[in-house]
């Protein structure tokens, strides 16, 4: 029995650290006067286009922003290519 906890936790543990991180990169404005700007935003949970929906007309609201729309989600090789996009808005979110 105490070799299957073993084994049990053993491949939990391994699952955990071979999910990647999960990331969003988005569209949104101001008004008056017209202000727009490209971010990403990095997933805590669920790795979805929904997901940062939710997550991000929260977080944009709080400083004025709405946002447009979601680009798509990726993982960690698509991050380093979107960093001089984003700007000031990498990762902020």
């Amino acid at each position: 029995m105490k070799n299957l906890c073993s084994a049990f936790l053993l491949i939990w543990l391994s699952a955990g650290m071979a999910h990647a991180a999960c990331y969003a990169d988005y569209k949104a404005k101001q008004d008056n006067p017209l202000r727009l700007h490209y971010g990403v935003v990095r997933l805590p949970g669920e790795c979805s286009v929904r997901a940062a929906e939710n997550l991000l007309r929260s977080a944009l609201s709080r400083d004025g922003w709405q946002l447009l729309n979601v680009v798509g989600v990726f993982e960690d090789d698509g991050l380093a290519q979107r960093r001089d996009s984003a700007g000031e808005y990498f990762l902020r979110y």
